[in-house]
């Protein structure tokens, strides 16, 4: 290899050239995207269906078939998936990774638009939602006040968000939980009927004077002019005198018949901030931006903003992600900077002073130039590619460790410095080219799964890729250089204590141990192979999981009221959860929210929003650390499962993909009624399995309705058509938007006709609805129909365009979630389902096989890559499974680890073994490739193996030493998500570099022994 030799005769070249790269990184390192975790997109897109009025099944038939038809036309769709509840339906598609999002986003509107005239013209709202995590709120704020009005707090927090929107990096900014106003037309029912006028006279009207219809232009000389008609509404006052009809010889305008005038919507989203009446400012980052830098500027606006707010309001911070992502930074970041103590102190004591501090300059050149790559190819500094760092760190030194001592065992043969260089890096240059081929070839295909998990974690194989790269490239060109020029001239004649104790250590019991298994060879691959296969029996023991709890201080309150429960109901029971939280201590601030859910501040929280009988508090704690928070969520769910007529449950945030629930079973079937009755049955079934909390079943409660039976001969008979009385009960009872107005300033209302704005609709108000027959005459509603009380279903839900009920189930802290599904699954085995109905596991144990499935891909792919390597570089098909030997041992130590620290294997692991496949394989590479010189140079083979285990046995120790270092702050910080793959990296790399100092020997003395004739004494 001629590079060594190019790089030290051309030093100054050289050092330019590292030096810019480094120069890069630095710079990026102050200029790169920060955030707390990856921005992850999911290929999807979230129909939202508002039909106020409309039950589960009116929905169903006229809305959720229709649409679900039309997008099933459409190619590479993964799943789709539709809840449906009174008044509305959300309908998401999700397409398979790797799909187009803006294509796939662009042909879901097309298919839904094309069928919009088919849809009832009364739906309110229809829209469409492309998915993305990138729209997580990085900061959540509160204008509270007891005294000010809704009107005023609007005002302010408008204010605010004129101050935000110029600021660098803010995007997507809301304002919610406060009513909107409304220019509201309260009909006298009574009035309308007494005059023979129609609501839909009314609404035709209203429609007709907000018309504002361009009148051309004339041109009149050498002029243009823009004609104008009537317009719309110039005032409020304008609506009054809209003419509706005449009467008695009078003209009738809309003023005489209806009460007009501003007033707010029906309450569906109220919140309140640590007790006290609020409403929510929040926003989002821009993609590539440093969240750092964003809430500078956000800073001063809120400086700003709060010098001139009123006295009878305050703002308060509900949430900001920097903080958590400061924490997180800078928490790996000492992880790092430990794990470099621990690496120098290691390579100090085996190495002395020189070599040590060449070796430790790999770690900054190579991070530099790594950090520059990251921000090169698109990827932040977020928790993924600090991890990728840290598992790096360790392994970037090892090809600086063995250049080193190998240039350090020529300078102690006789060799000049700059010889020494030469030939001692290109001696074992090649073999670790091919070393670090292989530790990339085990991270690529990590880097190129496609999942969702495989984008969640993209960033950190490719941060080790650059790692690696860069290591290698500073160990071939900068490592020999600074080698050739401050290594001792002289070999040290008396080695330090740590390394004298390493040579003692190899001379007496290393030699021996090997020797004895040489002896021995088929008895030595027995035990090897009795210790795989028994690491197998464990793997049920250690169990699976996808990605374990996030580890904030921070988590939620669901709260579902029966449903049909109304908004102020549902307040009072968020009262009381509210009072509970507000006795805790480790409470720093809560955030309850109404009628709808917390804005998003979580990349996989998704919530639900206009629902009455539902609740959403945001709780953040103090810093308390995970033990003493699992014991508080305890408490909370034994208090608040003790709150009779309604569901609390308490749930922490996750890592990982947004998943449905950890324990989720779906029982599908066509008959309503029979898929109640089995989503008890497995409700109960999951209730029984031991370790599940917060268990829901959608259909676990019964709903009672008002139906309006309409006699359709009568109504015949009369000329009432069907769709009018709908529309009219609709609008009556309601409330239709019909449309806009627009006032001086620019400020948008809906002009919304429905009953008397100060009263609620009841069942009586049904007897004052008329309704027009084709032949002009006002019919009372009660002559057509009659109202009856009748059950209806809570909740309809398709996935994939069958009817389905979802029971979902968290599980509690310390029970792994695969038992407690394998459990749950045993017994619904052991169900007598009906003819037509059956059960599908989804949820974590969906998740984690297609997880797992991109793992096992990638696994497959690592090995194969790294056969074809070897095979080229030993020109040999024997060789490279000598030293795929590795593997099996590594997994004996993984699996053994995990066993003993209690951990599952996480997807995370799984990740640390695909890893540790390309890190052991150096391991055995430079013994085989050592072996294979010293044979050809004339070595017997036994003397050969000798020599190579007890020469090589330094620099494998070394590196292993290095790789263990730099995990095992980050393994011992505590962090679930980081323990499990730590372990399973160390505990691998323990027992894969004891036993393959042994079993790799044997086995290539097994696989040559045939073609030479040895004799061997002891």
């Amino acid at each position: 290899m001629r590079l060594p030799r190019l790089a030290i005769e051309n030093n100054q070249f050289t050092t330019a050239v590292i030096a810019l790269m480094v120069l890069f990184g630095v710079v990026s390192y102050f200029t790169m995207p920060r955030s707390e975790d990856p921005l992850v997109s999911l290929s999807g897109t979230s129909i939202i269906v508002v039909y106020p009025g409309a039950s589960p099944v009116d929905l169903e038939q006229l809305v959720v078939d229709p649409i679900e038809a039309v997008l099933n036309e459409l190619e590479d769709i993964k799943a789709i998936v539709s809840d449906i509840e009174d008044g509305i339906a959300i309908i998401e598609i999700e397409f398979v990774v790797g799909s187009d999002d803006d294509e796939k986003y662009s042909d879901v509107m097309q298919k839904v638009n094309s069928l919009r005239a088919g849809l009832p013209a009364d739906i309110m709202e229809l829209e469409m939602i492309k998915w993305s995590i990138s729209d997580t709120k990085i900061m959540q704020l509160a204008i509270v006040s007891e005294k000010a009005s809704y009107d005023e707090m609007q005002t302010e927090a408008e204010r605010l968000e004129d101050l935000l929107e110029i600021r660098y990096g803010v995007t997507d900014i809301e304002i919610e939980a406060y009513p909107r106003q409304q220019v509201k037309v309260a009909i006298d029912l009574e009035k309308v009927s007494a005059m023979g006028i129609s609501l839909w006279e009314v609404t035709r009207a209203i429609q007709a004077g907000a018309a504002d219809i361009p009148g051309g232009s004339v041109e009149l000389g050498d002029r243009k002019f823009t004609l104008h008609t009537s317009g719309d509404f110039a005032s409020v006052e304008d609506i009054r005198r809209t003419i509706i009809s005449t009467y008695a010889g009078k003209v009738v305008y809309l003023g005489d018949i209806a009460d007009v005038g501003y007033g707010y919507e029906d309450d569906i989203h109220k919140a309140r901030f640590s007790g006290n009446r609020a409403v929510w400012v929040s926003f989002s980052q821009k993609e590539r931006t440093n969240i750092f830098r964003v809430m500078d500027g956000v800073k001063l606006a809120l400086e700003e903003f709060e010098s001139s707010l009123p006295s009878s309001m305050t703002l308060e911070t509900v949430l900001d992600q920097s903080v958590s992502v400061s924490d997180r930074v800078d928490g790996f970041f000492v992880n790092f900077g430990q794990g470099v103590i621990l690496v120098g102190i290691v390579i100090l004591l085996a190495l002395g002073l020189r070599a040590s501090a060449i070796v430790m300059l790999a770690i900054p050149f190579s991070i530099a130039i790594a950090i520059g790559l990251v921000d090169m190819n698109g990827f932040g500094l977020q928790q993924m590619s600090i991890v990728g760092l840290v598992i790096a760190l360790g392994l970037l030194v090892d090809n600086a460790i063995v250049v080193v001592e190998n240039v350090s065992r020529f300078i102690l043969m006789g060799h000049s410095r700059f010889d020494a260089a030469v030939k001692g890096t290109s001696q074992i240059g090649w073999a670790i080219v091919s070393a670090t081929a292989t530790t990339l070839l085990a991270f690529m295909p990590l880097a190129s799964m496609k999942s969702v998990s495989g984008d969640f974690i993209r960033s950190m194989p490719m941060t080790v890729i650059y790692c690696l790269s860069a290591s290698l490239l500073v160990s071939l060109t900068l490592t020999p250089y600074l080698s050739s020029r401050f290594l001792k001239r002289t070999a040290q004649k008396k080695p330090g204590g740590a390394r004298r104790l390493l040579n003692s250590f190899i001379e007496d019991r290393y030699s021996r141990s090997l020797g004895w298994s040489l002896k021995r060879p088929r008895t030595v691959v027995a035990l090897a192979l009795v210790a795989f296969v028994a690491s197998f029996a464990l793997v049920p023991v250690v169990g699976f999981s996808l990605f374990p709890k996030s580890g904030k201080m921070q988590f939620l309150v669901n709260i579902w009221s029966p449903e049909g429960t109304n908004l102020a109901k549902t307040g009072k029971i968020s009262e009381y959860v509210e009072s509970v939280l507000e006795d805790r201590d480790e409470v720093v601030h809560y955030a309850a929210n109404v009628g709808s859910g917390n804005p998003r501040i979580y990349y996989n929280m998704f919530s639900p929003s206009n629902r009455p009988h539902f609740a959403q508090v945001f709780v953040q704690l103090d810093d308390i650390g995970s033990d003493r928070m699992a014991v508080l969520l305890d408490e909370l769910r034994s208090e608040f499962e003790r709150y009779p007529g309604a569901r609390i449950e308490v749930k922490e945030f996750e890592q990982g993909p947004p998943v449905e629930a950890p324990v989720a079973i779906r029982v599908i079937g066509d008959n309503m009624k029979t898929l109640k009755t089995l989503a008890l049955d497995v409700e109960n079934i999951i209730r029984s399995s031991e370790g599940t909390v917060n268990i829901y079943n959608p259909l676990g409660t019964s709903k009672t309705d008002l139906h309006i039976n309409i006699n359709r001969e009568k109504a015949a008979i009369l000329g009432v058509p069907l769709v009018d009385i709908d529309r009219t009960v609709r609008a009556a009872i309601s409330g239709l938007p019909v449309s806009k107005y627009r006032d001086a300033e620019g400020s948008e209302y809906d002009i919304v006709v429905r009953l008397p704005i100060d009263t609620r609709p009841g069942s009586g108000d049904l007897d004052r609805i008329h309704v027009a027959s084709m032949l002009g005459r006002q019919i009372p509603i009660r002559q057509l129909a009659n109202v009856e009380f009748k059950a209806a279903p809570v909740k309809m839900s398709h996935h994939n365009l069958e009817r389905n009920v979802m029971v979902t189930a968290d599980v509690a802290r310390g029970y792994s979630i695969d038992r407690v599904t394998r459990d749950v699954v045993q017994k619904l085995d052991g169900y007598s389902w009906p003819s037509g109905y059956r059960y599908y596991v989804g949820g974590e144990a969906e998740s984690r096989q297609a997880s797992f499935s991109g793992i096992f891909k990638a696994i497959v792919i690592t090995i194969i890559s790294i056969f074809a390597v070897l095979v080229l570089q030993f020109r040999s098909y024997r060789q490279p499974f000598i030293v795929f030997a590795a593997i099996p041992l590594a997994f004996i130590g993984s699996i053994l680890a995990l066993l003993v620290t209690g951990y599952s294997f996480s997807f995370t692991a799984s990740i640390g073994l695909t890893s540790l496949m390309g890190i052991v394989i150096n391991n055995s590479i430079i013994l085989v490739v050592y072996t294979n010189q010293l044979r050809a140079e004339g070595t017997g083979l036994l003397e050969a193996l000798m020599e190579a285990g007890k020469t090589r046995f330094v620099p494998i120790i070394l590196t292993t030493a290095t790789t263990i270092s730099g995990l095992l702050p980050l393994t011992l910080a505590g962090d679930e998500m980081w323990g499990a793959m730590g372990w399973t990296i160390i505990g691998g790399l323990v027992v894969s570099t004891v036993l393959t100092l042994i079993v790799v020997p044997v086995l290539y003395m097994l696989s040559e022994r045939g073609r030479d004739r040895l004799t061997y004494s002891s």
